[in-house]
């Protein structure tokens, strides 16, 4: 099953949160933070949404970063993927 979103939507896939510290030291699980960095996976085509025009400005591939409690989780052949709005989306993250 494909999942393609609609209008200024954007499906986005959470990284996985560091296992280990820069020194190296191991995190415990109850001790990481929600990841707020994902991967673009499917980007909706925009257009007039509410009465205005929205110019979608992410691509698939797109690292991102997005509020911390945002958009809607999905479940599609065993994997999660969140669907948020475009301004959700807080900046595109460049390596």
């Amino acid at each position: 099953m494909t999942i393609k979103p609609l209008a200024d939507r954007v499906v986005i896939k959470m990284t996985k949160a560091e296992e280990t510290t820069k020194s190296g030291l191991f995190i415990a699980e109850s001790a990481k933070e929600k990841p707020q960095v994902a991967e673009v996976v499917a980007v909706g085509p925009g257009g007039i949404v509410d009465g205005k025009e929205i110019e979608m400005t992410v691509k698939v591939g797109d690292k991102v970063l997005t509020s911390k409690y945002s958009g809607t989780e999905v479940k599609c052949d065993g994997e999660e993927y969140i669907i948020v709005k475009q301004n959700d989306i807080l900046a595109i993250v460049i390596d």
